[in-house]
């Protein structure tokens, strides 16, 4: 038993997917001319400062890659979700899938058996299968052993509702908006730790400015400070983005064509959006621009904010058979608390008290923000998927069920490399006042670095025997993939 969480251990520790977002905080003194007020000046195009942007944001907001590969923020004033088309989206579903469900569970070998069959014979993929039943989270992992009279099974189950697709393309449940759990996501996870020895994957993503780029910005700042003291914030702006220019994006450990990669990217940049007060934030809350004092940013003037799993953590039984996963899912971290792949810690000098006060309260409201902004309750969801896949690797629960999960890992019979490539990234700088100084933090860089998604200390043994409960009260039916 021990042996096998040390090895379960072993192979999540490289799961973990870690965000960071970079903002560089530079402070401009001036005298009168550049003054506006006190208010907030918005850079690219993106809106106002702080919680006083005028841009009204909510389910329909999410991030866009056009025709040159470059990711930029949307905003849609009307999601599309009326009360007429939930209506008709329930309608649509088969008549048992038109209620939510406490715990739906779903036989993932008799599901890849469907999939497999459906796409064969040129029907199409029916959208259930596609949705996963409409699981909004995935809570457990069972996984029933092959026997001499009974073939085996690995099941996923969750709380599940009826879905709608929003005017973002985006599937929610219709009665809370949980985003759906996705085929394509699983597909994905599975793929990273797919049958086989058990193996440290690394799953990230970076938006990097490129070294031609920052040495272009600090020509014009140097040259904008000497020449002309007294431009005014919009002037400043516009020639911070032009000169640092697009930034390159690129994807670990996933294909950056995925739904789940596009995940990554969006939640981690429009994170950083709401840290430097170009998107307002989805529950009332301080971001780092409004926390932040011109004395602040010229001592600390560079901000890297990570997201991490906050497991705490995966409950396993004591045959390892099952796992819960338990806790918030998601962490917020700021650079000096965030542990690297070999155990050191990364710190600043100065730790940004007004980024410590931000992250931690992302932190501690992060299920009210998942809860109104899809994105990051679909950040959760992935993670999720990816700890599930890891433990089915390590635990060889595709040997124990007798599953290859050959459908699901092969891209001729299930397509999910489908989405455009985001080469690029738009920048994002946004300007504000502090007395007579003016910031100008640039929310340009994200960055995915592998992490540890379940630690040691953190696993959490099945004293009250509450998930062997939950498994041995699932009985399997006869026939279908998925159940209440």
């Amino acid at each position: 038993m021990v042996h096998s969480r040390r090895r379960l251990f072993a192979a999540l520790r490289h799961v973990g997917l870690a965000a960071a977002a970079f903002a560089v905080a530079l402070a401009w003194s001036t005298h009168g001319s550049a003054q506006n007020g006190g208010g907030g000046l918005g850079g690219g195009g993106l809106g106002g400062g702080g919680n006083n942007s005028s841009i009204g944001i909510g389910v329909g907001a999410g991030v866009v890659v056009d025709a040159q590969g470059v990711l930029r923020f949307q905003a849609l004033a009307d999601s599309g979700l009326d009360a007429e088309r939930r209506k008709a989206a329930v309608e649509a579903l088969p008549g048992d899938l038109r209620q939510p469900a406490r715990l739906r569970k779903v036989a993932l070998s008799r599901l890849e058996a469907a999939y497999a069959e459906a796409a064969k014979d040129g029907r199409g993929v029916p959208d259930d299968m596609l949705k996963l039943a409409g699981l909004t989270r995935v809570q457990y992992v069972f996984v029933y052993p092959a026997t001499a009279d009974a073939a085996g099974e690995v099941v996923l189950a969750g709380p599940a509702e009826p879905w709608i697709t929003d005017s973002l393309g985006r599937t929610v449940g219709v009665a809370t908006g949980s985003p759906t759990v996705l085929l394509e996501d699983l597909a994905a996870a599975i793929r990273c730790f797919a049958p086989g020895e058990p193996h440290d994957r690394l799953i990230g993503c970076s938006i990097d400015p490129t070294q031609e780029g920052l040495k272009a910005m600090k020509d014009f700042v140097r040259q904008t400070g000497r020449v002309n003291p007294q431009a005014g914030a919009d002037e400043i702006v516009a020639g911070m983005k032009e000169s640092l220019g697009a930034q390159r994006v690129s994807v670990q450990g996933v294909s950056p064509a995925t739904h789940f990669a596009k995940v990554l990217v969006e939640a981690d940049y429009r994170m950083k959006l709401i840290g430097i007060g170009l998107e307002p934030p989805p529950v009332k809350m301080s971001t780092w621009i409004d926390l932040a004092s011109a004395a602040t940013v010229a001592a600390n003037a560079l901000q890297r904010w990570y997201f991490v799993p906050d497991y705490q953590c995966v409950r396993i039984a004591e045959d390892d058979l099952a796992i819960e996963l338990v806790g918030r899912g998601v962490k917020l971290c700021g650079a000096d608390e965030v542990v690297l792949p070999d155990g050191r810690r990364m710190g600043a000098d100065r730790p940004d008290k007004a980024s410590k006060t931000f992250t931690e309260t992302f932190t501690r409201k992060y299920p009210d923000i998942a809860a109104r902004s899809p994105v990051y309750a679909q950040l959760r969801n992935v993670i999720d998927l990816a700890v599930a896949a890891a433990y089915m690797q390590e635990h060889d629960a595709y040997g124990k069920a007798g599953w290859s999960a050959a459908t699901l890992c092969d891209e001729k019979t299930c397509p999910i490399e489908t989405l455009p490539v985001a080469s690029r990234a738009e920048t994002a700088i946004h300007a504000i006042w502090r007395g007579n100084r003016l910031l100008t933090p640039i929310g340009g860089g994200v960055t995915l670095v592998p992490r540890m998604a379940l630690d040691a200390p953190n696993l959490l043994h099945d004293e009250s025997g509450a998930v062997t409960a939950a498994q041995a009260a699932i009985t399997l039916p006869d026939t279908g993939w998925y159940w209440d």
